[in-house]
């Protein structure tokens, strides 16, 4: 009987972590992909003799989406229907299909979520709704401004010192000269307020560059918090953004929080309605906890290997509890 969904890519190293932790906690589970559907899986939803059924058939094997008590969605690729060769009705079929598991994970009544169900993982998945929250809960927030009005940049940047910072709302890829590329955080020098035109087309995030004497990944696993020090600015890679990674220069190190950032930390993603978050401070050389971002399906797995913090476990832990504590909420007001 399978009472665990994992639904990501087979090449998702997180899982791959994680698997081990839950066979030694023998949770049955199944590991399948939104992108094997609907090529390669087929899910029958339907009302029948007086009750919802439904099932997911993949690789032969049919499993009763009834008995799922415990979802761990990571990373799924998207649905995938290659076989359809003309272009709009690929898209066309691969968009219904999204449909169809969009109703399919509502309808799974009982079955608890790591971090959420997708579709309200959608909807507060917003750097801006994050940081209006962390306001309330009394976190430290810098001025921010979001915003495609070229007229702003300047304002922002004489705020700023001439120190200001630009963001990109969402981590989407994009394609330059044939070769993929991604927005990291990024210095706005002089210079560019001359070309501030082309913030009409691209809204951004615009804060002040605030000093560092190091920053700290948070990862929120229900109930639990682990904070890993990084100190980015042993590596002039790392100094505006850690993501360009420069692990010989740059170490990271398990981190005691502050009962009350520790605690707000906990409190911000259940207040969203998650039960999974990672997120990331600045600490400033006077030692104020700057809160900067939420990644409600941010990567842990380095964190752990570079300082032994046992959120895999803890990740184990809480599928593990989950699959034998359903969830009373029924599929319209389950987060």
């Amino acid at each position: 009987m399978t009472v665990l969904l994992i639904i990501s890519s087979a090449r998702d190293d997180s899982v791959h972590a994680v698997l081990p932790k839950l066979r030694e906690r023998d949770v049955p589970l199944l590991w399948w992909d939104e992108a094997d559907y609907p090529a390669a899986s087929t899910l029958t939803t339907g009302f029948l003799d007086g009750r919802w059924q439904q099932t997911l058939t993949y690789q032969g094997e049919t499993y009763d989406l009834s008995k799922i008590t415990a979802v761990w969605d990571r990373r799924p690729g998207k649905p995938s229907a290659p076989d359809v060769e003309e272009p709009s009705q690929r898209a066309f079929a691969e968009h219904v299909a999204k449909v169809a598991l969009t109703g399919a994970y509502d309808l799974m009544v009982g079955a608890r979520w790591m971090p959420v169900r997708p579709h309200h993982g959608l909807a507060v998945d917003n750097k801006l709704l994050h940081l209006y929250r962390a306001t309330e809960l009394g976190f430290d927030v810098v001025d921010t401004v979001v915003t495609n009005d070229p007229d702003e940049l300047a304002p922002a940047w004489n705020r700023a010192g001439g120190r200001l910072i630009t963001k990109t709302l969402d981590s989407r890829p994009f394609t330059l000269d044939g070769e993929a590329r991604h927005l990291y955080t990024t210095v706005v020098p002089r210079r560019r307020l001359s070309g501030r035109h082309r913030l009409r087309y691209g809204p951004a995030m615009l804060q002040p560059n605030v000093e560092k004497a190091y920053e700290l990944r948070v990862t929120v696993v229900g109930e639990r918090a682990f904070a890993a020090r990084i100190d980015s600015q042993a590596s002039r890679l790392t100094t505006v953004d850690w993501r360009h990674y420069d692990d010989s220069a740059v170490g990271y190190f398990a981190y005691d929080l502050p009962p009350d950032v520790e605690r707000r930390s906990v409190r911000l993603v259940a207040e969203l309605g998650l039960t999974f978050g990672a997120l990331d401070f600045i600490v400033t050389p006077d030692g104020r906890y700057v809160f900067l971002e939420l990644n409600i399906s941010g990567q842990w797995a380095f964190v752990e290997i570079l300082t032994g913090l046992p959120i895999g476990d803890a990740i184990a832990d809480w599928l593990a509890d989950a699959t034998t504590r359903p969830d009373p909420k029924g599929p319209t007001d389950a987060h």
